[in-house]
């Protein structure tokens, strides 16, 4: 089982911040894939993504216990 952790307008589309899944031992791409697919989310390929709070990127394997956290880019000054 993974962690999910979602931030800003993501948060919004889901209805949440977080979630488990038992999507573990794929590659990060898939999960964005599933995510997408599954919630109709919407700018996941600007999407940055961390595993145990490191950034990652979509060909890095999530493990089962990992903490995956979708951060969208922000701006604001």
């Amino acid at each position: 089982m993974i962690k999910v952790l979602f931030f800003a307008h993501l948060q919004e589309e889901i209805g949440r911040g977080e979630m488990e899944l038992d999507n573990a031992d794929i590659p990060v791409r898939n999960l964005k894939s599933y995510l997408q697919e599954k919630y109709n989310l919407s700018r996941m390929d600007q999407v940055m993504v961390a595993i145990n709070e490191e950034y990652a990127v979509d060909d890095d394997e999530i493990k089962d216990g990992d903490v995956v956290a979708f951060i969208p880019p922000v701006s604001g000054g």
